[in-house]
């Protein structure tokens, strides 16, 4: 993908979608030291508890028992992270970064909303209010920095946004005019619907060969199984490609300063061991690529990663949970002030739980993203009422470094 730099000096902003996930750029550049700032959006409701796991805390066991994975130090085991919390050994590369100081989990987090049903509370949580908006907290949050204006399309012809793809994510839609670019062979079937073509043609004695034999020729086994076979042929995960082309653009010194991804798959209502472990590991992927890419950008660059609400605190019937409060969000990159657990955990022990069945939430989501906006990208305090308009927001402190 290229970005020209006349693009990038009108701050044009990008979204490119790849089955799951999707990536959007804005804001324009005004030199190589400025700010970056990627939001990854981890649809689904990730199980905070499973991520980052409170395996100190006396309540734990009796909630989740057959969840849980070994403590830290044994085969298979997870993530030392000071002594009472423990990350999921599928988030290695994350790990490491929390080592170096560069990784901060903010447990205990909730948007104010209670709801439980992914539409709405994905909707507030890209709109930034506990109600359906037309424009998103991002857009509204980039139209406020300093030395941005939002000028109307009848001023601005080419526009201030441009997304590539097939749609524009709430999270970036507002004030700024957006105009629209699919890329070619930037969307494709899942495996599923292959196979459930492959299904009903199955007993065709024309079409049934055919598509039997395209498929083989796309490297799916002779059954057509829904998941391809591994082999020279198999694509690199979508959200990594995406991930690592976002770096290379914001690492410019032209660039975008801005990036908005999101990831499916964490919806884990059954087998939530073996559901969780290919997501985190993309997600742990995803942000090294995303790293690697930025290079010498990365100490200039903050990662916010964020669901739209947690999961219960008991295991249900089927070996998983559902839909919750509380949750985990990560703050990954160099400008960020980690190797350290942020928030107020509230304890699982009986009368600690929200409504007797989830994480009690004791960090506002929204303070989160407005102490990254503030401090990170130096975005007005007087803004925060544009930006999250619902109820005043106090910016968390102590999230970047000096």
């Amino acid at each position: 993908m290229r970005l020209s730099r006349r693009s990038a000096l009108l701050g044009l902003t990008a979204s490119w979608s790849l089955g799951r996930a999707s990536l959007a750029l804005a804001a324009p550049s005004s030199g190589a030291q400025d700010p970056r700032l990627v939001v990854i959006l981890l649809r689904g409701a990730l199980d905070g508890m499973a991520a980052v796991t409170p395996y100190g805390d006396s309540g734990l066991v009796a909630l989740r028992r057959d969840l849980l994975l070994p403590e830290p130090g044994r085969d298979g085991g997870l993530l030392d992270l000071g002594g009472f919390f423990g990350l999921h050994p599928a988030l290695a590369g994350l790990h490491q970064l929390y080592v170096q100081g560069q990784m901060l989990p903010v447990h205990a987090v909730a948007a104010p909303y209670r709801t439980r049903s992914h539409f709405d509370a994905q909707d507030y949580l890209e709109s930034g209010a506990s109600h359906r908006l037309d424009s998103g907290w991002l857009n509204r949050a980039v139209s406020a920095l300093p030395g941005q204006s939002i000028s109307s399309r009848e001023t601005r012809p080419d526009g201030f946004a441009l997304a590539l793809g097939l749609d524009v994510p709430l999270l970036l839609r507002g004030p700024a005019s957006i105009g629209s670019y699919a890329p070619a062979g930037s969307q494709h079937p899942t495996a599923d619907l292959y196979h459930a073509i492959a299904q009903l043609n199955a007993h065709d004695p024309q079409i049934g060969p055919g598509l039997r034999k395209g498929l083989q020729a796309r490297g799916y086994s002779d059954d057509i199984a829904p998941t391809p076979f591994s082999g020279s042929d198999r694509k690199i995960d979508a959200f990594t490609r995406l991930a690592s082309a976002a770096g290379l653009m914001l690492a410019r010194a032209d660039g975008p300063r801005v990036a908005a991804l999101e990831l499916g798959g964490w919806d884990s209502h059954a087998g939530q061991i073996g559901a969780l472990k290919a997501p985190l590991t993309r997600l742990d992927e995803g942000i090294d690529a995303l790293k690697t890419s930025l290079g010498p950008a990365w100490s200039q660059s903050v990662v916010v990663a964020m669901t739209e609400f947690g999961r219960t605190a008991r295991m249900n019937g089927t070996g998983g949970t559902d839909h919750g409060t509380g949750a985990v969000a990560f703050l990954a990159g160099g400008a960020v002030k980690g190797g350290r657990i942020a928030g107020t955990w509230p304890g699982l022990r009986p009368g600690q739980l929200f409504e007797n069945r989830d994480l009690a939430p004791t960090t506002d989501l929204r303070s989160l993203i407005a102490g990254v906006l503030c401090t990170h990208l130096k975005m007005p305090r007087s803004a925060l009422r544009k930006v999250f308009p619902d109820a005043p927001v106090e910016p968390l402190s102590s999230l970047i470094t000096a």
